[in-house]
């Protein structure tokens, strides 16, 4: 113990902390250091932590062309990096996944079925024709010690690419982390182009597993923003459904068992899922009976890895010291780095080229002029024989560039001296020519840098843009109610004696299936009203009337009252809607009174009015006890509202007798063609006021027709939708399209024969490449056509009622012009024509 406490009291003299504690500060802050530094967080010159710059520094110096094993290249890596070959493998497989600096050869595994590449000695990798041409420059390359001493590695690689954006930048150190998103190969260099030319650009992510992303919060890669992506979903049938790509660092496998996991938890209903993932991502739903494949892909999205959110984290190296910049930042400087790395290139060739000038002219002058004879005299040294070449030179240093050495005069020397033919100073007067016109172009860069660096650019995505096309299709993704989409998995029950509502109540009354997400709206006898969670049991009060599911802001679900106040005897019939309500609240729907009492409830979603028989009690003195009430008459109001007097005597009954209409006007709906969802919130294209039993005609461009009703939950293709109003059986319609195979324009006019809902029939001729250009129910529609382009142009209307007659949807329709590309079509509203000529039949 004594000798612990001088050992202590010895390391802090001279306030020098150097005990235990201390070495623990220090060590940690050093491999803090380290890890940020050296693994985790990429260099800004050029996109790379050290581990990969170490890898394709190897690859280059084992570069001759041809394939090398994968455990080679680990071997020559190994040589420079400090650490074992497992994570330079690692580091390997995942530069040879992004498929832009390694070309791969073998089973390098798939990023996103999760499956592994194959072991190091089987698979085999060099560098792309784009490394070699983007990332290595000896003459421009700053080098260092490697970390035994015994060779030279790279500070940094010469990239003169957005790397960092292109292939994305996962790392986790100590105290702080980075992720930037790979971005496109084409895009970084237009928004590249566009920087240096002092233009405006933006940058959005693109993932090789393809799928969509919603952009919106991006906030440049910044710390704070998210991006979020999701899977491409389609409806192969009413009862299958095909995921066709995963969200970015999202497996197939991972992705199977988020599906089963949510249909495990009852978010979601399903029969089956398969992995058909192939060439192709393919992941198949078998729904279960009854379950619409809209809310189900909904549900996907919502519950399972369909959807992902991604926040980025944009940290890198700058002058050793990480930083936190945007993805806009990161491109300027990667462009301006590009442009500094072709200016130190020119300079240097410009210095080649001017010292190749000066010898070959060195050259010629000393063969033109005759120097090479002071070879043959005879000089008492060799120092002489140089004085004299320098002597014989100097008439001619004028035209020169700078002073002749002795290096020059020696490398002269020792030419062969040989008969000087003319085409041999001819040969060096070309050459020099040829280095002249050389120096000038070099110059002429180099005080035109930008475009210099802009047809840099233009040349890359000449050369490697092909097939980088982007994958990620940008949209904007609409706001996912797990309310509105979850499956009703749970059975509720009420107790309605008792006053007990929850989904315990396995021996009381079944009310219906729910979900665990529902609000209930319970009312009972005595006229309270209370809105709850589902939950096991709840205590509303006893003798209930109505439960049912509680929608927020239904404006069209009115209930029907009659009750008597407790007080006064007095009875009062209401009509009125629930919209905004506070979860467990107890509302009084009564005047107030204890002893009050319902008589009648109904509750109907669009407003009806049924009428109800009255029958007093026999002992009241009202002369007339059997009464009629017609709930129309009453305006619908709040839910703390009074309501109208009926009678002021006793009631015994009061009894349904006559449906009553819907005293709620048809409600305004809209199409949200940027959801493809019906709104009754104003948004997108207006379709006009529908009642309850109107339906919707939905044409599509490839083709197809729909009937479908007004369910806001239900989802169509916005992209392809080509018309969408209220339908009509009465209306014709009329529509042109596309018949590849002929290379004409047809036309048709039918009436839809069918009634099914929600099936969709093609009412085009089939055929691969056929779509329908326009369609309309006018009753009279006429059509302009322009074809041609400048001076070429024509026009024509074509009044097509005349042309055509009605027929079945199933017809092929008749020839209307013949297909070219640059034919424009447009409708033309109450266009009548002046004369016959302007019609073609």
């Amino acid at each position: 113990m004594n000798d612990d406490k001088n050992l202590t009291e010895e390391s802090l003299e001279g306030n020098e902390i150097t005990g235990l504690q201390g070495q623990f500060k220090t060590w940690f802050l050093d491999y803090a250091s380290y890890v940020i530094l050296e693994r985790a967080v990429p260099a800004i010159e050029d996109g790379l932590k050290p581990v990969q710059r170490r890898i394709l520094h190897a690859m280059k110096e084992m570069d001759d062309g041809r394939f090398n094993k994968v455990a080679n290249i680990i071997g020559q890596s190994m040589q420079y990096h400090p650490h074992g070959d497992a994570s330079i493998g690692d580091a390997l497989v995942n530069m040879g996944q992004k498929d832009l600096l390694i070309e791969t050869q073998g089973n390098w595994g798939d990023v996103r079925t999760g499956d592994d590449a194959a072991a190091a000695r089987y698979i085999e990798a060099r560098l792309s024709k784009f490394a070699l041409e983007v990332a290595f420059n000896a003459k421009t390359t700053d080098w260092q010690l490697s970390y035994d001493g015994r060779k030279n590695e790279p500070i940094t690689l010469p990239m003169k690419f957005p790397l960092l954006l292109a292939q994305g930048a996962d790392g986790i150190a100590v105290g702080l982390s980075t992720k930037i998103l790979p971005h496109n190969f084409i895009e970084l260099i237009d928004a590249s182009i566009k920087y240096l030319r002092g233009k405006k650009f933006e940058l959005f992510p693109d993932f090789q597993t393809g799928g969509m992303i919603d952009v919106a919060d991006y906030n440049q890669g910044k710390r704070g923003g998210k991006v979020k992506v999701r899977s491409h979903i389609e409806e192969f049938d009413k009862k299958t459904l095909l995921i066709k790509s995963v969200p970015y660092g999202v497996t197939t496998e991972q992705m199977i068992e988020s599906i089963v996991k949510a249909n495990d938890q009852g978010k979601i209903k399903i029969k089956k899922v398969t992995d058909n993932t192939a060439a192709d991502v393919e992941i198949q739903v078998d729904l279960a009976p009854g379950i619409s494949p809209d809310i189900t892909i909904d549900a996907l999205y919502k519950f399972t890895s369909c959807e992902t959110s991604i926040s980025p984290n944009a940290c890198v190296i700058v002058n050793k010291k990480p930083q936190f910049l945007s993805v806009q930042e990161l491109l300027k400087i990667s462009a301006d780095n590009t442009k500094e790395l072709l200016k130190r290139e020119l300079e240097i060739k410009l210095a080649e080229l001017n010292e190749k000038w000066h010898y070959t002219s060195l050259e010629k002058i000393f063969f033109e002029e005759k120097i090479y004879k002071e070879l043959e005299k005879k000089h008492e040294t060799w120092d002489k024989v140089i004085a004299a070449i320098d002597k014989a030179f100097v008439p001619f240093k004028k035209q020169l560039k700078r002073d002749i050495t002795r290096e020059d005069i020696i490398k002269l020397t020792e030419k062969p001296v040989r008969r000087i033919y003319r085409l041999d100073i001819d040969e060096l007067n070309a050459q020099i020519k040829g280095l002249e016109a050389e120096i000038k172009q070099v110059k002429h860069d180099l005080n035109n840098l930008v475009d210099y660096a802009v047809a840099y650019f233009e040349n890359l995505l000449k050369k490697f843009g092909k097939g980088r096309e982007r994958k990620t299709e940008i949209k904007q993704f609409e706001i996912i109610e797990a309310r509105n989409v979850i499956i009703a998995n749970t059975k509720l029950y009420v107790d309605r004696s008792g006053g007990f509502v929850g989904t315990g109540l396995k021996k009381e009354e079944f009310l219906f299936d729910c979900s665990a997400l529902d609000d209930i709206i319970v009312i009972t006898k005595r006229g309270v009203m209370k809105v709850i969670k589902v939950s096991d049991k709840t205590f509303i009060g006893k003798d209930i009337l109505y439960a049912a599911v509680f929608q927020k802001n239904d404006e069209r679900t009115t209930y029907n009252m009659i009750y008597v106040d407790g007080k006064s005897g007095v009875s009062y019939a209401k009509r009125f809607n629930v919209t905004g309500i506070t979860r467990d609240k107890v509302y009084d729907l009564t005047k107030g009174d204890e002893k009050s009492k319902v008589h009648y409830l109904t509750v109907n979603p669009n407003g009806e009015a049924e009428i109800v028989k009255i029958t007093l009690s026999p002992n009241s003195s009202a002369r007339i006890k059997d009464l009629e009430f017609y709930f129309e008459e009453l305006a619908i109001k709040g839910r703390s509202s009074m309501g109208n007097q009926v009678t002021k005597y006793a009631i015994k009954s009061v009894k349904f007798k006559e449906a009553g209409r819907a005293t709620l006007s048809g409600r305004k709906l809209w199409f949200d063609d940027k959801f493809g969802r019906l709104s009754a919130e104003e948004k997108g294209q207006y379709l006009g006021m529908f009642e309850p039993d109107d339906r919707i005609l939905v044409l599509y461009t490839d083709g197809y027709y729909e009937i479908t009703d007004q369910e806001m939950t239900q989802k169509l293709d916005a992209e392809k939708v080509l018309l969408i109003e209220r339908f009509d059986p009465e209306k014709v319609i009329t529509a042109v399209y596309v018949d590849k195979k002929l290379l004409q324009f047809n036309v048709k006019r039918f009436n839809i024969e069918t009634s099914t809902l929600k099936n969709k029939f093609l009412f085009i001729k089939e055929g691969e490449g056929n779509y329908v250009e326009c369609a309309t129910t006018a009753a009279e529609p006429v059509l302009m056509v322009q074809s041609g382009k400048g001076g070429q142009v024509r026009s024509a209307k074509f009044k097509l009622a005349r042309m055509t007659d009605v027929m079945g949807w199933k017809a092929v329709g008749a020839k209307l012009t013949d297909y070219n590309k640059s034919v424009v079509m447009e409708w033309l509203e109450n266009e009548k024509p002046t004369n016959q000529q302007e019609l073609f039949e």
